[in-house]
């Protein structure tokens, strides 16, 4: 399955409401743990249906940036029946992602 482009206005349907957990990267284009993060975060999404992979640009997306406290990106929260079940900042492997889901 393909990463999601979330925005204020999806989220609440995208990872909210989902029935699966939800693996959201808060990134920005400038960012450049961001550009390491992004391949592993784009495999989990094609190797993992059973997970929901979003991205948030935090450039674009301030207030949702300010709703979960991201103070430093890449921020990937994990969420599961519409609770912030685990969060981590900064470049991660793909084993780290998928051990806080």
């Amino acid at each position: 399955m393909a990463e999601i482009n979330v925005t204020a206005a999806t989220f609440q349907k995208e990872v909210l409401e989902s029935d699966k957990p939800v693996l959201v990267d808060f990134w920005a284009p400038w960012c450049g743990p961001c550009k390491m993060l992004g391949p592993v975060v784009a495999e989990i999404a094609e190797e993992h249906p059973e997970i929901k992979v979003c991205k948030v640009n935090v450039d674009d997306e301030d207030e949702l940036a300010q709703q979960f406290g991201v103070m430093s990106i890449p921020f990937v929260a994990v969420f599961k029946d519409g609770n912030l079940t685990k969060s981590t900042v900064g470049f991660q492997s793909k084993e780290n992602l998928l051990n806080l889901i």
